[in-house]
């Protein structure tokens, strides 16, 4: 079984889907020493090759060290590059991705139907919202977007995308906040539809993307999370008193605090909203007298219940 190069193979979870009572695993082995062109020539020190010349021709050689690399042609011993080897079959215990392989022990002489789940790095999503105010800073339209970035070695065909947002203890030598992302594959063609469903999972929320996708192998994707229109804003000033103060020269206590400046929005159905907001970063505009769209401030939010 190919899997991710960032696999944690001590995490492997493999279960029988058509007689869990009749599967027994005996063995699993993670093989990991990857298939390269030095690894090839390692496996070849003292053994003989073919060096082929420009023409066509070639010559026998042991090879004696590939640093160099050293050859013994015709009981002499040549240092350097002569001419392109070739080599007469691939070693054992070389593989070209990391592979899981079992050893399994099957009751009945019929064939299992077996499933895999394992935890891999490389993987991470974030949620990004857009909020584009009104003149009147009276409403907005509200985008979500989930950005999934896949560094883990392995593309993921027709899966089936699960987000877990909250902060999930991991057992690090200390709390670490965590999001956890499911990739699960299945057979067939992926869906056209890109809406999430989202629920309540043990102390988390879950996010499951309705139809399936494609994440590739050192690729970012980004998803449509959410989209709501007219949603209502209410705009807040407010001062967090004198806790700092400094003294002018005349005397007089002076606060450096800065009146802020909030905008709210109540995630309610009624507002057009209602769903759980993952943890994410939150960028507001507004356009100018121009028409043009203006950043005009950006802070996060945490993981919002509906």
């Amino acid at each position: 079984m190919d899997v991710a190069a960032q696999i944690d193979p001590t995490s492997v979870h493999l279960k029988s889907l058509t007689d869990p009572r009749g599967l027994k695993i005996l063995e699993q082995n993670y093989e990991y020493d990857l298939l390269t062109s030095d690894k090839l020539m390692e496996k070849y020190v003292g053994k003989k090759v073919r060096l082929y010349q420009s023409g066509g021709a070639f010559q026998e050689a042991t090879l004696l060290s590939t640093s160099g690399p050293v050859w013994e042609i015709n009981g002499e011993i040549h240092i350097g590059t002569y001419g392109n080897a070739v080599l007469p079959a691939l070693p054992e215990n070389l593989v070209s991705k990391p592979t899981l392989l079992w050893l399994l022990r099957n009751a009945q002489p019929a064939p299992q139907r077996i499933e895999a789940s394992y935890l891999t790095g490389g993987m991470t999503w974030k949620a990004d919202y857009v909020m584009v105010i009104d003149a009147a800073d009276g409403k907005s339209d509200l985008t979500g977007w989930v950005t999934i970035d896949n560094k883990s070695g392995a593309t993921y065909r027709n899966a089936a995308l699960k987000l877990v947002a909250g902060d999930i203890n991991r057992a690090t030598g200390r709390n670490e906040p965590r999001r956890v992302l499911e990739l699960a594959a299945k057979s067939g063609a992926a869906d056209a539809s890109r809406d999430f469903r989202s629920e309540g999972f043990f102390e988390y929320h879950l996010y499951t993307l309705d139809g399936r996708t494609i994440v590739k192998d050192k690729q970012t994707k980004q998803l449509s999370l959410l989209s709501a229109t007219d949603v209502p804003v209410d705009k807040h000033f407010i001062y967090y008193g004198a806790a700092d103060y400094f003294r002018t020269q005349y005397g007089v206590p002076m606060s450096d605090q800065k009146v802020g400046v909030y905008l709210e929005i109540k995630n309610s159905k009624d507002n057009r909203l209602g769903i759980p907001l993952p943890k994410g970063k939150v960028r507001v505009y507004k356009a100018d007298t121009s028409g043009s769209q203006q950043l005009i401030g950006e802070d996060w939010i945490d993981h919002t219940p509906k």
